[in-house]
């Protein structure tokens, strides 16, 4: 369980602003252009930091670690927004006041309209050992450098006006609906959640493409290649750098800004270190297939290993080709076994798994 037996928590969710008005329906845009897709692109993009400064101000002000479960999840029309269960009770006066309060200022370059485009982009100047302008050939200034002559930030994010408080008692019926409420968006990718499927309309496509394009602009980091179609050169840009392309997951359309992680978890929550959850997975794993009769193929156990490693004068290591394909096939088998098991340890008694009828 989340919280201890009848012991209060509290759920919260927390929203962004509106961009404009939508369809009650579709959640889609009523005038896509007066739809600030804008500053919903820069909003998604930095929800994660502006998360981690209403942590900051719950903790200040209640005056106590609050530990808390959270998933975010995009809204219908886009936008992140995030559900947690929060350990203990907290006043909702509180709460509004904190988040009223809370904001994340992003002091970046102005990057408002892109500088250059697709034919017309920076190039990589070897003597300058930097990206240069493609008609003067003047060196675009670095990251940091464009920084220095800031006075105002470039982009400020808020939550937005709606806000959910809710107290529960943990143990309860009431907690169990709430937290499967908090889980049950993890087992669809963003776009689905989002509603764009298979079932999606033109105008839910349209929207979700007009908010992609801006996101495509938009840098996510100090690192994003994005940041030379504003005429800034990004923090460790190279000769291998491509302008306007960036490998993050905020720019893919399936993730609609949203490049971090969904699943947020305070480290005090279990109060169980990254080793105590891999041990106990390994546990589970194990039993599993002990239960289902099923036995690891030599060396997956514990046993008398010493672990060192390879020379580049060891003659008896097999080319690494050899080894990322006996890795893959070693993973595979690891999960045929897993899915073997839970086949078999979910059968009714007496009845057949899928297993045994390919065994058969």
């Amino acid at each position: 369980m989340f919280a201890g037996k009848y012991r209060p928590s509290t759920f919260l969710t927390l929203t962004l602003g509106s961009y404009g008005r939508v369809h009650a329906d579709t959640s889609t845009a009523i005038d896509p252009g007066s739809y600030d897709y804008r500053r919903a692109a820069r909003d998604a993009i930095h929800f994660p930091a502006l998360l981690d400064r209403f942590w900051q101000n719950t903790r200040r002000c209640v005056g106590w670690d609050v530990q808390y479960f959270g998933t975010v999840e995009p809204q219908r029309r886009g936008a992140p927004h995030f559900h947690a269960a929060i350990r203990g009770a907290i006043p909702r006066a509180d709460l509004r006041q904190i988040i009223a309060a809370t904001y994340h200022q992003v002091w970046w370059p102005p990057h408002d309209e892109p500088v250059y485009s697709d034919g017309r982009l920076p190039r990589w100047d070897t003597h300058a050992k930097g990206f240069t302008d493609p008609d003067t050939g003047e060196r675009l200034p670095t990251f940091d450098e464009a920084c220095e002559q800031l006075d105002q930030p470039a982009h400020v994010v808020h939550f937005g006006q709606q806000v959910h408080v809710k107290g529960i008692l943990g143990g309860t019926e009431e907690a169990g609906r709430h937290v499967g409420y908090l889980t049950k968006y993890l087992t669809k990718s963003v776009g689905q959640a989002a509603g764009l499927d298979e079932h999606a309309t033109d105008t839910q496509r349209e929207h979700a493409h007009r908010l992609h394009a801006e996101l495509r602009i938009t840098p996510c980091s100090p690192r994003c290649p994005v940041w030379l179609l504003h005429g800034v050169q990004p923090r460790g840009a190279r000769h291998s750098t491509t302008p306007g392309v960036c490998k993050g997951n905020a720019h893919k359309p399936e993730h609609l800004g949203i490049a971090g992680r969904r699943v947020l978890v305070s480290r005090k929550w279990s109060n169980k270190t990254l080793d105590d959850h891999r041990a106990e997975r390994t546990a589970f794993v194990r039993q599993l297939l002990t239960d289902a009769g099923i036995h690891p193929a030599h060396g997956v156990e514990d046993g008398p290993y010493l672990w060192e490693r390879t020379a580049p004068a060891d003659t008896d290591v097999p080319p690494r080709p050899a080894l990322l394909l006996h890795a893959i096939a070693e993973r595979q088998r690891w999960k045929a076994e897993y899915t073997a098991a839970q086949l078999a340890t979910e059968s009714p008694p007496g009845c057949r798994s899928a297993t045994d009828d390919q065994a058969a």
